[in-house]
């Protein structure tokens, strides 16, 4: 699956244009690339207990469910990227933070807190990694 979405990454191009939305490419990068950085790079905050809660309660089995997003989907604040960013930059981090959870394995994520929505299982992580990140490149026509 790393494969196929790197290969997906990799077909983007400063210039390629969404079908819909309103991010540029790089832009749409840095935004993925947000999931990852809660994982690894602590710079975003934990939502309080009453937030989390109700994500929890409300927003979960939407991220984690098989159903994928729709268009224009809401996006929470953390995840908006409102300044430009250097495309090359941004596809190699992301595909850096694709292969390292790749290699950290199954095993890594089982039980793992996610900020909002607590303890998720690997199969949860996957589908929420993965489902975000279709959503996307198929919001750039790749």
């Amino acid at each position: 699956m790393v494969a196929e979405l790197t290969q997906r990454i990799e077909r983007l191009t400063s210039t390629t244009t969404p079908q819909w939305g309103k991010m540029t490419v790089d832009q749409m990068l840095a935004h993925c690339c947000v999931t990852y950085e809660m994982l690894y790079d602590n710079k975003h905050p934990k939502p309080g207990a009453l937030k989390r809660f109700l994500l929890t309660a409300f927003i979960k089995r939407a991220v984690v469910g098989a159903k994928p997003y729709t268009r224009n989907s809401p996006t929470a604040p953390v995840f908006k990227i409102v300044d430009r960013r250097n495309f090359v930059d941004e596809k190699r981090r992301l595909v850096a933070f694709l292969n390292r959870v790749q290699h950290e394995g199954d095993a890594k994520f089982e039980g793992r807190e996610s900020h909002a929505f607590g303890a998720l299982t690997a199969s949860e992580w996957n589908v929420m990694f993965y489902k975000h990140l279709d959503h996307h490149l198929t919001q750039f026509g790749v």
